[in-house]
């Protein structure tokens, strides 16, 4: 059920971006247990059917960490990386078949054959069954074109399901992908796949139903597009697709991906220049471009993206949506009007105290959530209930 609003009505709450953020008073205590640390600019995370993790680490290493903390040594087999910036090795996500299958998929910033070049990939390769190299490696999407850039790779991969509860996996990929930072204005332009969001299969090749397939000028993979730099994404149980993308100065933003829609970067935003100054025409609505379901200014530089199945925290948590926030170091717990969906109602902090930049979020195999520290003495850290 959707959280009662009522036991707080008698106390003051901050307004931001049309929503409440409740006082810390109101955030469950939870505890932060340090798992494992020491991984340079940790960005990802899944766990392993033997309770192990497998963590990306930006510089360009993947690791298995032990249920105990232990680093592993880097799994072997990675392609090329053009590691530098916000570049690197970034997500990582297991096949919904893992089990069977030893399949992964992970995104990367891919450098040219020559040059200073590069964009967002993704591959798909086969973990070997002692964890120590990756076999049958395939890169199933290159972002096009390359630019000389080392901002805004995006770079969240989100499986996909058939529509409603109990929907499947439905053999398709998102992949979210940045306008890198100085090519903008190509968020706004189909000939191109920066400032998207793709859909491909797992093979690599365009689903038919793809909204613009057969349109001329425009590049088939895209599904939607107007986002600037979407650095988290998941699937709701009901298999609808939210992510969120950072804002420049203000404006980050949640919001649900259609297939076909525009969402508006850089001709409508809630932020402005940085150092100030409005962006373009300085709109926040136009029409045939869509406005965000929530937005922040000023922005939390939000990463990371998950939400909580499970009753491990508490029945008033279920259906509670959770973002990472690097720039106040915290971790962003969204109380939604209905459970996994309808508006934003409240936000609380947690972890504000560790004072860590929260770069991705995860609920376990156990129900509990995970979140990684970006640093260069990165963390994994698991949240522990009263």
């Amino acid at each position: 059920m959707p959280l009662a609003l009522a036991k707080y009505a008698s106390t003051a709450i901050v307004l931001i971006a049309a929503t409440a953020l409740l006082p810390p008073s109101f955030a469950q205590e939870v505890t932060a247990q340090t798992v494992a640390r020491g991984l340079e600019n940790p960005w990802s995370m899944a766990v392993l059917p033997d309770g192990r993790f497998l963590v990306t680490e930006r510089p360009g290493r993947l690791r298995v960490v032990g249920a105990e903390g232990q680093l592993g040594t880097p799994v072997a087999g990675l392609p090329a990386i053009a590691a530098g910036g916000q570049g690197g090795l970034l997500d990582v996500v297991l096949d919904s078949d893992f089990v069977r299958n030893r399949t992964l998929y992970f995104c990367f910033s891919e450098p040219a054959v020559s040059g200073k070049a590069n964009s967002t990939a993704l591959a798909r390769a086969r973990l070997s069954a002692d964890n120590t190299r990756l076999e049958d490696l395939k890169v199933l999407f290159s972002q096009k074109p390359k630019v000389d850039s080392a901002l805004h790779f995006g770079c969240r991969i989100v499986e996909s399901r058939s529509p409603g509860a109990n929907g499947q996996a439905d053999g398709k990929l998102f992949l979210t992908l940045g306008e890198r930072f100085s090519r903008r204005e190509d968020a706004q332009t189909l000939d191109n796949h920066h400032g998207k969001i793709v859909r491909i299969l797992k093979d690599g090749t365009v689903p038919p139903d793809n909204p613009f397939v057969g349109r001329a000028g425009a590049l088939p993979e895209i599904w939607s597009y107007g986002h600037r730099n979407p650095q988290g994404a998941t699937l709701s149980p009901n298999g609808t697709l939210w992510m969120h993308e950072h804002g420049p100065q203000g404006g980050d933003e949640i919001n649900l991906p259609r297939a076909g829609a525009n969402y508006g970067w850089p001709v409508i935003t809630y932020g402005e220049n940085y150092g100030g100054g409005k962006i373009g025409a300085g709109l926040t609505h136009h029409d045939g471009m869509v406005q965000p379901l929530h937005y922040w200014v000023p922005s939390i530089a939000a990463s990371g993206m998950t939400f909580l199945t499970s009753e491990r925290y508490g029945r008033a948590w279920v259906g509670n949506l959770f973002v990472g926030s690097l720039k106040f170091g915290y971790l962003n717990r969204i109380v939604l009007s209905e459970p996994f969906g309808g508006r934003v109602v409240s936000e609380s902090r947690l972890l504000s105290e560790l004072k860590e930049r929260i770069r991705d979020v995860r609920q376990g195999p156990d129900g509990l959530l995970y979140v990684l520290t970006d640093s260069h003495d990165g963390k994994l850290i698991r949240l522990l209930p009263p």
